[in-house]
């Protein structure tokens, strides 16, 4: 009888994007960092990414983080991040939603009031700050990687609509920044098709012209990213909102604002001389929901000012599940998935695999495993000091 094969999940959402967190059922990957790890998954085990973003099990709007165990001891769990347009190394929502999840695992058991902690990113370390009230994670805070305005105001010209104005940031990804209102937008649930349409065309021109070099990771990929920027309106002293919608190549318009987007809007109204350290933009998305971006520093990076920041929201559970994955389905690709599910070692495993993190997370029915004697109160670095340790 063959085994069941299975992964654990906890959806998550925040600002309306969908992160699936896998809890549990993958074998401990190959690679001394996360970012290696990163690395595996997308050159040798790309299943797993591809089972739960297309159909019949997801959609490409989702996300998928796979919690891993740190491969630096100050972190309390790593994680990567998978998107219908890869891997990327960081990414604010998916940020906020495994840290949610890490806390209502118990991989990090909750404290009230402010708490804080580090996870490992492909980027590296990330600092959270988590506020819990009445035993419920009400905010998660964590630190957008150093954002920098890479082109200002180039202009190109895109089939079928002519002339178009972007700059382009990096927080993360490259991201082309247009002006929504130049094009007619208003950045309203019902623009949501002509927006993505009208993204595709702009991303696909620009990648067609040129590619982008990162001053310490240099290249990149092709741009992937991009984000349409409402007006912005200074709410109170410090304080700003505007509308705004990111796009990921190809097809999809981000339920929420994202925090790499946020990110880079910050670092463009520093570029322009608009915000100053302490300052805070509220991004608005679609659906009305939103995240909040502190600029915190700047600093000069030979001819870029980089900016420090923090993107602020809240993350919420969803779904517990396994997933079971039927080889035999048509639908279903193993061939890049099977050899690292858990569950294929039925006969030294029980069917409900643990993971790389024990019995941690609820219903595992495995012993804890040496990791968690990680999971203490440490003094942390700052995030700036450690986010190129794993991405040179």
């Amino acid at each position: 009888m063959k085994p069941e094969l299975t992964i654990q999940l906890m959806d998550t959402h925040a600002g309306g994007d969908v992160s699936r967190i896998v809890t549990g059922g993958i074998d401990q990957l190959p690679g001394d960092t996360v970012r290696a790890q990163m690395e595996y998954l997308r050159d040798d085990a790309d299943g797993l990414r591809r089972l739960l973003l297309e159909e019949p099990y997801g959609v490409p709007e989702m996300s998928v983080d796979l919690l891993v165990p740190p491969t630096d001891p100050r972190a309390a769990a790593g994680y990567i991040i998978m998107e219908v347009m890869g891997y990327p190394i960081y990414s604010g929502s998916n940020t906020i939603c495994t840290a949610t999840a890490v806390l209502e695992s118990g991989i990090v058991p909750k404290q009230e009031g402010k708490q804080n902690f580090l996870l490992e990113s492909p980027a590296g370390l990330v600092q959270i700050e988590a506020t819990v009230q009445d035993g419920v994670v009400e905010a998660i805070t964590c630190e957008g990687l150093p954002s920098y305005i890479h082109t200002y105001k180039a202009s190109i010209d895109v089939p079928s609509l002519g002339e178009i104005t972007y700059s382009v940031a990096y927080s993360g990804g490259f991201y082309a920044l247009v002006d929504a209102s130049s094009l007619g937008f208003d950045l309203t649930l019902d623009e949501e098709r002509k927006l993505s349409e009208t993204a595709h065309a702009i991303v696909e021109a620009i990648q067609a012209e040129r590619g982008f070099s990162h001053y310490t990771l240099g290249d990149v990929g092709p741009l992937p990213f991009l984000h349409f920027m409402g007006p912005v309106e200074h709410v109170a002293e410090g304080y700003y909102r505007s509308r705004s919608a990111t796009y990921v190549h190809p097809g999809v318009i981000c339920r929420s604002t994202t925090g790499t987007g946020t990110s880079a809007r910050l670092a463009l109204m520093n570029y322009e001389g608009n915000i100053k350290p302490g300052d805070k933009l509220e991004t608005v998305s679609l659906r009305e929901t939103g995240f909040i971006g502190e600029f915190t520093a700047v600093e000069e990076e030979g001819e870029y000012q980089v900016i420090k920041n923090s993107i602020t929201g809240k993350g919420y559970v969803i779904a517990r599940s396994d997933v079971v994955v039927n080889c035999d389905d048509p639908m279903v690709e193993c061939g890049s998935l099977h050899h690292i599910l858990s569950s294929r070692h039925s006969e030294k495993f029980p069917p409900q695999s643990c993971g790389p993190f024990g019995s941690s997370f609820p219903g595992a029915a495995c012993p804890l495993r040496p990791v968690f004697h990680l999971i203490k109160p440490r003094r942390f670095l700052p995030f700036w000091s450690k986010v190129y340790l794993y991405v040179k």
